[in-house]
């Protein structure tokens, strides 16, 4: 699996759209995110699988990193070609990188 840092993930928002999806509580996600993310609770990507593209990367972020290193985890033994943000929403926002609400 792939990983890649804030910076990197930013540069790449800049390029257009790419499959981002958020895998923290909707508490944590209320408090910000990353803009372009979807939200789907860590817990709920077993159900929700059919919802996410197989032709392209997916981009998996949580608030540290490591939840979101699960989820990539689990979806490369799926099949998904995923890549872990390392540092995660936490390292975004340490950044004072622009947030959603």
């Amino acid at each position: 699996m792939r990983e890649i840092d804030v910076n990197e993930l930013d540069g790449l928002l800049a390029s257009g759209p790419i499959a981002l999806i958020d895998v923290r509580g909707v508490d944590e996600w209320q408090t910000g995110h990353v803009p372009g993310a979807e939200l789907i609770v860590m817990s709920t990507i077993p159900a929700r699988v059919q919802d996410l593209p197989r032709d392209e990367e997916i981009f998996v972020i949580c608030e540290s990193g490591g939840r979101s290193f699960q989820v990539a985890t689990w979806l490369e033994s799926q099949g998904f070609e995923a890549v872990n943000i390392a540092g995660g929403t936490g390292a975004w926002r340490s950044l004072g990188k622009p947030l959603a609400f």
